[in-house]
């Protein structure tokens, strides 16, 4: 999977949006499958996996949850090597090579208008087009940003966390009713006599 911006926090791979949604989503997918099938076909067996699936998923989530809340500060160092490495190929190497690097670091820049992980002077002089404030950009002395990206880029996380953190008790919630309601179900297919068929 490709991810936004990937090739700038190589550290992070397993977690990039687009992995994680896709991982989870195909898991969500097969257990709540397993969930509508056994409703369907009156099954306890089924019914039963389900809960133990789902509950195993609900704690899986709420362990995750609790370590990006306890290390966060680990997170942020990574995060702040990582761009500093990136910057570092971006600026030692020809107009040629690393494109990937090249072309995310630029998007961030523009997108963000920052400048370099802490400031201009991470360029050492050779500062991107992509710093400028000003249109056009080719008259020399050009005004860059002066705000780094690493700032820019928390003060958006930090701007997010509000809306993931509300996703995720919303899908929290969702999964705990579906446990509400499988137990009664289950418990009404065992007065009805229906067995692990």
């Amino acid at each position: 999977m490709h991810s936004r911006f990937a090739s700038l926090i190589p550290s992070f791979w397993p977690i990039y949006p687009a992995n994680t949604l896709v991982v989870t989503g195909t898991i969500i997918t097969c257990v709540c499958y397993v969930g509508v099938l056994g409703s369907m076909k009156e099954n306890r067996c089924m019914l039963i996996s389900f809960f133990i699936l789902l509950f195993i998923l609900m704690l899986v989530e709420l362990a995750m949850a609790c370590v990006f809340l306890v290390y966060s500060r680990e997170i942020d160092t990574f995060f702040k090597t990582d761009l500093m490495r990136s910057l570092e190929i971006y600026r030692l190497s020809s107009p040629d090579g690393n494109k990937t690097i090249k072309a995310d670091f630029d998007a961030v820049q523009y997108l963000f208008r920052c400048c370099g992980v802490h400031g201009e002077g991470d360029w050492k002089g050779n500062v991107p087009v992509t710093c400028c404030t000003k249109d056009p950009c080719n008259i020399l002395p050009q005004t860059n940003w002066q705000e780094g990206c690493l700032m820019k880029l928390q003060d958006w996380f930090a701007r997010n966390y509000r809306s993931t953190g509300a996703g995720v008790v919303t899908m929290f919630i969702i999964q705990f009713t579906c446990l509400c309601f499988n137990i009664p179900l289950f418990c009404h297919f065992s007065r009805r006599g229906l067995g692990y068929q």
